[in-house]
């Protein structure tokens, strides 16, 4: 496909796998009937659909002894929220790598897949405002750093089509304080990660951002995207995944991005929404992608859906039916719109 496509990263878990979330064979059935869902969809890159995930934000930290509950608190706009962990002392170490759900997925498909990691900025969270005794937090960042590239590199090494930075934090940032400070070190932070790769490998690394995506309801689709993409698109990675189909005004996001763009980066852009129930005609898709392309160039440009269908895996809202009509209608309505552009 001369456009190229690609899932974010969730699909529902079937009722099955969310009875047996911990036993081995009913993780390996879904993994291999989620990957078989989406070849057949056409989806030319595939994920595991994150089955075994507790969440997108915690899994490296499974098994992790040196945690309390109460930490930092995610509000949505329906007024349910979700609860980070507090870390309680350190060394802070990953206890599962994103490599473990790579492997597992690649030994279904037959297609490229990719994988999603999160982004080092959303664990930075896990640190309390009060510090720790003996666990100063400059330590604590370097440690999560390290951990960070290692989730990466091992995904790298292992095959990966693309690991892609889960960064559904940052619009977030801007709502926890307007003035910038929070997004700037989130950025930094990420920024301190892919300086440690080569130019190479970070042409195979990606970051997402969206709003938030949780039991139909966001958590920042109120903040401005002006104050994020200037320095989100400046991040020295080959791909960014924006975003755009559940967007009030997304001519004015696209300005944005095709102003901020690295001449050397691809942007896919949201041409799905997984919160709207409807799923989206091609030629709906097909539509979004050409009004993308009259921003963009289309040797830069990509379309995805704006963010995965089901992130934390109780989130039940939306069907695997649902989802997968949704990825055939993405598949389908990106290569009209290649067809439309002669490409």
């Amino acid at each position: 496909m001369s456009i190229p496509t690609e899932p974010i990263g969730s699909v529902p878990r079937s009722a099955e796998l969310l009875q047996e979330m911990n036993d081995a064979a009913a993780q390996d059935r879904a993994v291999a009937d989620t990957i078989r869902r989406f070849e057949q969809a056409g989806s030319p890159v595939v994920t595991d659909g994150e089955q075994t995930k507790p969440s997108f934000a915690t899994y490296p930290l499974t098994g992790l002894d040196t945690l309390a509950p109460d930490g930092a608190v995610i509000p949505f706009a329906d007024g349910h929220h979700r609860q980070l962990p507090r870390l309680t002392a350190g060394p802070f170490r990953y206890q599962v790598h994103a490599d473990h759900y790579l492997r597992a997925a690649q030994r279904h498909a037959t297609v490229p897949v990719k994988q999603a990691v999160i982004a080092p900025s959303a664990l930075s969270l896990l640190y309390p405002a009060d510090g720790l005794d003996d666990y100063p937090r400059d330590k604590f960042l370097q440690d999560l750093v390290a951990e960070s590239e290692a989730d990466i590199r091992r995904c790298l090494e292992a095959g990966a089509h693309v690991v892609q930075l889960d960064f559904t934090e940052g619009r977030l940032a801007l709502k926890l304080d307007p003035s910038g400070g929070v997004l700037a070190d989130f950025l930094a932070l990420i920024t301190r990660v892919l300086e440690r790769f080569t130019e190479d490998e970070r042409a195979r690394i990606g970051v997402h951002t969206c709003p938030g995506g949780d039991q139909d309801s966001t958590h920042s689709l109120d903040i401005d995207y002006a104050g994020l993409l200037p320095g989100l698109l400046g991040l020295p990675v080959g791909n960014f995944y924006v975003q755009l189909a559940s967007e009030p005004d997304p001519e004015r996001v696209l300005r944005l991005a095709a102003e901020h763009l690295r001449p050397d980066a691809r942007i896919f852009v949201g041409v799905i929404d997984p919160i709207d129930p409807r799923v989206e005609t091609p030629e709906e898709v097909r539509d979004r992608t050409l009004a993308a392309a009259r921003h963009l160039p289309a040797e830069r440009l990509g379309t995805c859906d704006d963010c995965g269908f089901s992130p934390f895996a109780d989130d039940t809202s939306t069907s695997r039916e649902t989802a997968f009509a949704k990825v055939a209608a993405r598949v389908q309505g990106t290569a009209l719109a290649a067809e439309t552009l002669g490409i």
